[in-house]
């Protein structure tokens, strides 16, 4: 089983040193929350994850959720856990004190969503989804239905789930069977079948709260006709106790390739009882509340993954050995084989993607705080705007590049890695879905190109690049290398969306085809910046801690040298065009 020691501090690094933005620095609510605070909650998270959840994870792979007679059964040691977990108040974490919550913001939610992530996102699965599910209730029903539903999900007491996919639709939601019969009370009545979901049943919580999207009787076809419904696995009475049996039922558990202790589970609905949530037909919109929310913890589990692949690849590199290097320590036998430079580009690899992308995902916590709850409405409007444009690099960069370091963490481990004996190929497996689910990453590609560059709000990335730029050139001293750096890859970035816009208009096969390169070009750069605002922290307080920050720094360096030039290549190679791709002729 993979060890795990959760990075607290890197995490406190971020949290006192990086909390630069001064929209967010304005938030009253938030007067409260301290660094002593904050480093409590941490180091709490950090036990809970460490010694009771991450032996959850070998566990629920060798012991997958099993469906036996109608009911999902979680593998063992899952109900205790949960119990705990709840016990502890981890479930209200992030939730508005008004139904039970804590009312934590997202800079630091988000850390214990990552330290969650890398203890087992199996078990991590089953409470992550009633988050989204809070949150979509909390925006769109009126108070009587948060009243009745939202204590008990925040205090974990119900779980929420998110019900869209069905046999015939996947991405394209329009085409969706499910049907929503009004009743004389003002209920629904839904049929139909959802497939593909995340912790559909389980046998943890009293009640689970679907939220799903069907399509009323008299609505029009396609999205334009979608509505959204609370439907509950057992209805709930006007007192807030759980009544009979709803007519939801789980009809099959998917045999997965990894996430084997999460249930992912066929659901049918057969005469269900709902109830709207939100107005009728805009179902689509206050579901991408929940979604959207949702894409960026994929993300983060992205980021949690590759975090436990790389402790383990450190550690076994430091005693697995092989070979003798070009400048042999050993005077007998072998080095270890962290003495290999491969190796150690390997790891450097990992250690400054996962950094980087920790610093970027605190600067979006702070501009997602910002876009929910700044009283200026035009500084409120363009957090949101930047985190509508950061929303699918997150979800996208963030687990391909999983897969690349726990791909990476197998080939350090070699055989070792391949085998179940060190639990390396889980990590592999369980990442696999990151790319998949929540929308494809090619999906959250083009809907980066074709939507989120502009709005009607005007040109998002043109003033992100402009707000990157302006801080670049106003850094001095010895970060200043490293912004005129950057600033190469802004102009290349530039030019990149200058090409998207002109082809947009001439050939949109050739966006289509380019689509992934731009996101990853994009997500280069912001983990570029990122690095940026950390490397000025260390240059400015290295006395003060100078092995820490001589590490943050040459981790930097290494970025900087061998992994921001991908995304020069990344343009070069889409700005070749789609001709080749759409005249090939496949046999």
């Amino acid at each position: 089983m993979p060890s795990y020691t959760a990075p607290v501090k890197d995490m406190m690094f971020l949290y006192d040193k990086l909390r630069d933005n001064k929209n967010y620095n304005e938030l009253e609510k938030y007067n409260e929350v301290n660094s002593d605070l904050v480093k409590d909650i941490l180091e709490e998270a950090a036990k809970i994850n460490q010694n009771l959840i991450l032996p959850l994870a070998k566990i629920g792979d060798e012991n997958p959720a099993v469906l036996e007679n109608g009911v999902v059964r979680t593998p063992p040691g899952y109900k205790e856990a949960y119990q705990k977990y709840i016990e502890d108040g981890w479930t209200s974490l992030s939730c508005d004190p008004k139904y039970g919550g804590q009312g934590m913001p997202k800079t630091v939610s988000a850390f214990f969503d990552e330290m969650l992530s890398s203890a087992s996102l199996s078990f991590k699965l089953y409470s992550e989804l009633s988050i989204g599910a809070y949150n979509c209730i909390n925006h769109h029903a009126t108070d009587e239905i948060k009243n009745k539903y939202l204590p008990k999900m925040v205090e974990g007491k119900w779980s929420g789930t998110m019900c869209l996919t069905e046999p015939v639709c996947g991405t394209d939601l329009g085409l969706l069977k499910t049907k929503a019969e009004k009743q004389t009370d003002g209920t629904y009545k839904l049929s139909g079948q959802k497939i593909f979901i995340t912790s559909g049943d389980q046998d943890l919580t009293e009640n689970i709260i679907h939220l799903v999207i069907a399509r009323a009787t008299d609505s029009p076809a396609g999205t334009k006709g979608i509505s959204l419904f609370l439907v509950p696995k057992f209805i709930v009475n006007e007192d807030g106790t759980i009544g009979p049996r709803n007519g939801v039922s789980t009809g099959s558990i998917e045999s997965k390739m990894g996430i084997k202790g999460s249930a992912t589970c066929v659901l049918n609905f057969d005469d269900a009882t709902g109830y709207m949530i939100g107005a009728k037909d805009k179902g689509l919109s206050a579901m991408f509340t929940m979604m959207n929310l949702e894409r960026i913890v994929v993300g983060i589990q992205g980021l949690g993954l590759s975090e436990i692949a790389y402790q383990n690849s450190l550690a076994y590199a430091k005693e697995r050995k092989q070979g003798k290097t070009n400048n042999t320590k050993s005077t007998n036998g072998a080095d270890f084989i962290i003495e290999h430079a491969d190796i150690r580009k390997s790891l450097l690899n990992m250690k400054s993607i996962i950094e980087g992308e920790r610093a970027l995902c605190f600067w979006l916590s702070q501009q997602t705080e910002v876009s929910l709850y700044h009283p200026d409405e035009k500084i409120k409007q363009e957090a949101s705007d930047y985190v509508s444009l950061m929303t699918p690099v997150v979800k996208s960069l963030f687990t391909d590049l999983g897969m690349e370091i726990t791909n990476d963490a197998m080939q350090i481990h070699g055989g070792y890695g391949y085998t179940k004996d060190q639990g390396i190929e889980q990590l592999y497996r369980d990442n696999r879905i990151t790319p998949i689910y929540e929308g494809t990453n090619s999906v959250q590609a083009a809907d980066l190109v074709f939507r989120k560059l502009s709005n009607k709000n005007g040109n998002i990335i043109a003033r992100f690049l402009d707000m990157v730029k302006s801080e670049c050139e106003s850094k001095k001293g010895k970060v200043e290398t490293f912004s005129k750096e950057l600033n190469h890859y802004l102009d290349i970035l530039s030019k990149f969306t200058g090409w998207i816009s002109d082809q947009s208009k001439i050939e949109k096969d050739d966006v289509s085809a380019a689509a992934n390169d731009y996101l990853r070009t994009l997500g280069y750069v912001s983990i570029a910046y990122s690095w940026i605002k950390v490397l000025e922290v260390s240059f400015n307080d290295y006395e003060k801690n100078k092995d820490f920050y001589s590490d943050k720094i040459n981790t930097a360096k290494f970025y900087f040298e061998k992994v921001l030039p991908r995304a020069e290549y990344h343009y070069k190679s889409a700005i070749s065009g789609s001709s080749n791709i759409m005249k090939f002729n496949f046999i």
